[in-house]
């Protein structure tokens, strides 16, 4: 497990480097996101991962890997979110949202931790499409859990799919890595 903790702070540090460059960019404009916004636009990312693993061509030259870092960095704000509430206007400089960042990142993590060591790493033998599958269920429930406003009876909540979904990107961003060696 010590391998998949070092593989997994390697891609999240990445992830990192690209929010805070777009921070730096754009400021902290996404806090205006309601959670069904930013919810598509993670949908959105991992319907074009399906469509480039089940397609021929592709038109767009950015491949999976950029969507799994948007899946990423958009279901940590969307954990940002859901601690802070949604603002009117961009309210956090970029030292304040970089530590709203690596809070959710490391309750992720330790997630990851604890179902990796029940699960014994069985990540290592799924494939990409499978993962990305999972994700597109995660966020087929997180659509239905808006829809009932937040209401369920006896389902994780909202936070643990976006958890779940951060974790499952970079496992899939691990293999991709793998793979390319």
């Amino acid at each position: 497990m010590q391998q998949t903790s070092e593989q997994y702070n390697t891609v999240i540090t990445g992830c990192r480097d690209l929010f805070l460059k777009k921070m730096k960019d754009y400021g902290s404009a996404w806090r205006i996101l309601r959670l069904p916004s930013l919810t598509d636009q993670i949908y959105i990312k991992a319907q074009r991962i399906r469509g480039l693993q089940e397609n021929e061509v592709q038109k767009v030259a950015e491949g999976e890997r950029s969507e799994f870092i948007g899946i990423i960095n958009y279901s940590i704000m969307a954990l940002i979110q859901l601690e802070k509430g949604v603002a009117e206007e961009p309210d956090l400089d970029l030292e304040q949202s970089l530590e709203c960042y690596d809070k959710q990142v490391n309750i992720a993590r330790s997630l990851m931790e604890d179902k990796n060591h029940d699960y014994g790493e069985a990540w290592r033998d799924m494939r990409v499409s499978s993962l990305t599958d999972l994700i597109i269920q995660k966020l087929l429930r997180v659509k239905q859990i808006e829809d009932n406003k937040g209401k369920t009876l006896v389902s994780e909540g909202i936070d643990a799919n976006y958890q779940d979904m951060i974790n499952y990107a970079v496992f899939a961003l691990i293999h991709l890595g793998e793979n390319t060696k």
